[in-house]
């Protein structure tokens, strides 16, 4: 059956729904495509899931900080791992029918499955075909494949939080956010964890003085991390998994055998775009990614692009939201609109947070001004009983505009929301000793970190 729409919006994660939303009330036909559960990554398997575990992580950590200093508890606590999933889930549950029931109320057709390109303008979903003047991709991002022996034997972190039960000893593959913020989930269960990375470094998108500061703090965790150590194979035996991991000796590579009961993928997620057929549609990818302008329009001008199946911005949720309203906005207006990435933030939910905004240079940059703060005896860090806390402040001195902060410890990931409004604003570093904030708070340390 071939059904004609004004819009067609393939994706319902955040750039898919906010799309949506923009587009809904505009009395155009519409209709929406996914192959998986209405509502995509974020709130049902990635971020918000993930959070719940953070948040529960963080109240068992502190207890334990703060044992015998005012707290009264005859051991450390442990994180129950079966209650947490089982509330985890109460934030999970039906939110896909939600999803969809809105987006019907709102007067857009629903289609389950996988879509695929027949030409530039038609989308093959089942035995439906989907005619359409503009089209938006927001088909998201998976994990990546490693391509090694032994694949199948590897779950993912949306694996991981479907788990009733964690196991003694874990392995992550891979040193980005994912596996270092279930890494701290995982050990505070009392598990063995180890992360093993293939390069030298972990969290290469943020801050190397920060990162190392957090590897301590991760380490002081009981969190084994070890870099250059690719994973080659894996294999199951009676007692668990064997990871072959290949090492560089100073002669030659050598093999080392890894044990552990659960290994999970944090190796990155790629854009999920690889059997939508893009060519039919004349649609250019690069670097397997949509590649788009500022507009968010693809190299077919009627077929638009956002959130992480495109290659503009980062993989993150308000990214995706922004890329989904500039989008809505040129569909609707004729290209009006121009996607901003100025002063956007970012936060790996370790224990303590790290959190990120603009470029990041090394201490000792002479470019720019470059104020380090170790902020482990300051009293914000001190009552919550954490030893690792820093922060790095870059400003542009020939016209006092901050180019990146970064903080790590408590609350950084609501402290640096105050960097990146004055980023976005455009404002001077100058101008944050003229705000006045709640004392004492994180943000009430903001002018100090200056």
């Amino acid at each position: 059956m071939e059904n004609k729409y004004d819009i067609i919006i393939i994706g319902t994660g955040t750039a898919g729904r906010t799309f949506a939303g923009k587009v809904a009330h505009s009395g155009l036909k519409i209709a929406i495509v996914d192959s998986r559960e209405y509502g995509g990554t974020c709130p049902i398997r990635g971020c918000d899931p993930k959070e719940v575990l953070t948040n529960i992580t963080k109240v068992i950590d502190s207890s334990n900080r703060l044992m015998g200093k005012g707290v009264r508890i005859d051991a450390p606590l442990k994180l129950d791992w079966t209650s947490l999933i089982k509330f985890k889930k109460t934030f999970t549950e039906g939110y896909s029918s939600k999803t969809e029931k809105h987006l019907v109320g709102m007067g857009i057709d629903t289609y389950h499955g996988r879509a695929h390109f027949e030409n530039q303008n038609t989308v093959v979903v089942g035995m439906d075909k989907l005619k359409g003047e503009h089209i938006f991709l927001a088909t998201g991002a998976k994990p990546r494949t490693l391509n090694i022996p032994g694949e199948e034997y590897i779950i993912t972190s949306e694996k991981l939080m479907e788990t009733k039960k964690l196991p003694e000893k874990i392995i992550f593959i891979g040193g980005g956010y994912i596996s270092m913020e279930f890494a701290h989930i995982a050990r505070r269960t009392g598990a063995e964890v180890t992360i093993l990375q293939r390069s030298e470094k972990v969290l290469r998108a943020f801050d190397s003085d920060m990162v190392d500061l957090l590897m301590k703090a991760s380490k002081a965790a009981g969190i084994k991390i070890l870099t250059n150590k690719p994973v080659i194979s894996v294999e199951k035996d009676n007692n668990g998994l064997i990871l072959k991991v290949q090492s560089q000796s100073e002669t030659e590579p050598e093999i080392q055998i890894f044990r552990a009961d659960m290994v999970v993928q944090g190796a990155g997620r790629v854009a999920d775009i690889e059997d939508l057929r893009l060519e039919n549609a004349r649609i250019k990818t690069e670097k397997g990614a949509i590649v788009v302008d500022k507009h968010m329009r693809t190299s077919n001008s009627r077929i638009y692009a956002g959130g992480d199946c495109a290659l503009e911005g980062m993989q993150l949720t308000p990214v995706a939201a922004l890329q989904g309203e500039v989008a809505a906005i040129n569909v609707l207006e004729g290209d009006s609109a121009e996607a901003d990435y100025t002063g956007i933030p970012s936060a790996v939910f370790t224990i303590p947070v790290l959190a990120s905004v603009g470029i990041s240079v090394a201490k000792d940059d002479d470019k720019y001004k470059v104020i380090f703060q170790d902020r482990s005896n300051w009293y914000t860090t001190r009552k919550k009983g954490m030893e690792f806390a820093a922060s790095k402040v870059i400003i542009d001195e020939a016209n006092d505009r901050i180019m990146g902060a970064h903080i790590l410890g408590p609350n950084a990931e609501e402290a640096i929301n105050i960097f990146a409004s004055v980023m976005r604003l455009g404002l001077k570093a100058s101008d944050i000793k003229k705000l006045i904030f709640t004392y004492p708070t994180t943000c009430s340390d903001i002018p100090y970190m200056l």
